[in-house]
């Protein structure tokens, strides 16, 4: 069977705070540290009353010390929000204090809109136009401390200096993305969750154009997937309803908490925006185990991934433990010693 790893944005629900959500992911790290799930990524967010999260290294940071099996990494950090030598310092120092079980996982996109990406900037890096190529190269240098002769950096040092930064995966949703992760030999995680673009193409295209680096000797493809899962197929379709009405508003731009249940079975629903529900839920698989599996399967066929990643956003935090737990059984993965 497939290997599972976890994407967690801490999302925020209504009627609670922000804090309430970054406990509950520390909670539901803890939970899939023994169901036998390979990682736990932790996304960065930035400005969002729906997300709670805007640091994952100090999450990855708070998880990895309560956790005893589980990778623990950002999915992503936004590079183009740090300057390199903070993110290389900062993964180095959580793969000293936590060796082998961190990742870096890295986005182009800011995460968040263009005031608050612009106040993230100090004023002096706030460079003009896509910039990623730039600062992923410099983040690497500071691995590999091959400056140029006369550069101004060369008498800096990433400290701690006798650790390597932990595994580097490039996160996207295009073509470009998986391009740029084959060129330089890294890991690629593709968010099927909310991308506009096939995976299949972003999957296959990484693996035919995968150049073997000092990173990775061979190309390892994550393809992240929205699943609700629950004991019956009726029970998962009633909390996939908070899923339907808070991607309708996000379509409109916006992003609030997530609804409950009942909030979104009593919303007054148009049948234009029924369609867009419609439309949006060819990225959600939802069901019970055995349906998930099922509507999933072709998926995975066609673009042969080395992981699945799975991303749950229900209300309820019992019912997304649940869901974890549900899939955790149904791919067969092994459960971990306490």
């Amino acid at each position: 069977m497939i290997p599972l790893s976890v994407l967690d944005l801490s999302v925020v629900t209504t009627g609670t705070k922000p804090a309430a959500a970054l406990r509950n992911s520390i909670d539901l790290a803890c939970h899939v540290d023994g169901l036998g799930y390979v990682r736990y990524w932790l996304a960065e967010h930035h400005n969002l009353a729906s997300v709670a999260s805007p640091a994952p290294d100090v999450m990855i940071g708070q998880i990895a010390a309560v956790t005893k099996h589980i990778r623990v990494g950002s999915g992503g950090v936004m590079l183009p929000n740090h300057a390199p030598l903070v993110v290389a310092e900062r993964f180095k120092m959580l793969e000293a204090l936590f060796p082998g079980r961190i990742d870096l996982g890295l986005g182009r996109a800011p995460g968040t809109d263009g005031a608050t990406a612009y106040a993230l900037r100090s004023r002096l890096d706030r460079r003009e136009g896509d910039d990623f190529l730039e600062r992923l190269h410099e983040l690497i240098l500071w691995q590999t401390r091959e400056f140029p002769s006369g550069h101004p950096y060369n008498n800096v040092v990433a400290m701690p200096d006798d650790t390597p930064l932990p595994p580097i995966w490039l996160l996207g949703s295009s073509d470009y993305s998986s391009e740029l992760a084959a060129q330089v030999g890294m890991g690629f995680a593709f968010a099927h969750h909310f991308a506009s673009h096939d995976a299949i193409d972003a999957m296959v295209h990484y693996r035919n154009r995968f150049q073997p680096s000092a990173w990775r000797a061979r190309p390892h493809a994550i393809l992240a997937v929205a699943v609700i899962a629950a004991e019956t197929d009726e029970e998962a379709e009633k909390l996939a309803t908070s899923f339907d009405l808070n991607r309708l508003r996000r379509d409109r731009g916006q992003y609030l908490p997530l609804p409950s249940v009942e909030e979104a079975l009593a919303y007054p629903y148009t049948d234009s925006e029924r369609i867009s529900i419609a439309r949006n839920r060819s990225r959600l698989f939802v069901g019970n185990p055995a349906t998930v599996q099922r509507k999933l399967q072709p998926l995975i066929d066609a673009s042969k991934p080395d992981e699945l990643m799975v991303i749950t956003a229900v209300y309820d935090h019992e019912a997304r433990k649940k869901s974890y737990s549900l899939l955790a059984e149904a791919f067969g993965l092994a459960k971990q010693a306490a």
